[in-house]
């Protein structure tokens, strides 16, 4: 199986930047499709950001889109998102998650097979 550790969280001013990872263990990363989830204090958690197995292939929420880079390098089992221009809405806990297959598509249609414990990101004014 996988197993992720999130890192990189903490607090940044408005409209600073902020890189977290996910670093993977297990031989079956570099054929997962992988994540990240946003869950805001009192709120349910929300898809930020998925990448298919490769790297080539990108998907980002609406909020996201434009601000946020999601990256892999498999050779490294690690996993970025480059939070630009973060937001106050943006603060919470960053989880990073694994699909089972390798497609945008396994991580957007299906529950994640494996979850980090997550990172905590406060945005301040």
């Amino acid at each position: 199986q996988v197993h992720l550790v999130e890192s990189g969280g903490g607090t940044v001013q408005a409209g600073g930047s902020l890189r977290l990872s996910c670093t993977a263990s297990g031989r079956t990363f570099s054929t997962n499709a992988m994540g990240w989830y946003h869950q805001a204090p009192g709120k349910a958690r929300a898809y930020v950001a998925v990448i298919n197995w490769s790297g080539h292939s990108t998907y980002y929420s609406d909020s996201a889109k434009g601000r946020f880079t999601i990256s892999r390098d498999n050779a490294k089992g690690t996993v970025y998102l480059q939070m630009n221009n973060p937001k106050p809405d943006d603060t919470g806990v960053y989880y990073c998650a694994a699909a089972e297959g390798g497609s945008t598509t396994d991580f957007i249609g299906a529950p994640s097979k494996f979850w980090g414990r997550g990172t905590q990101v406060t945005v301040a004014s």
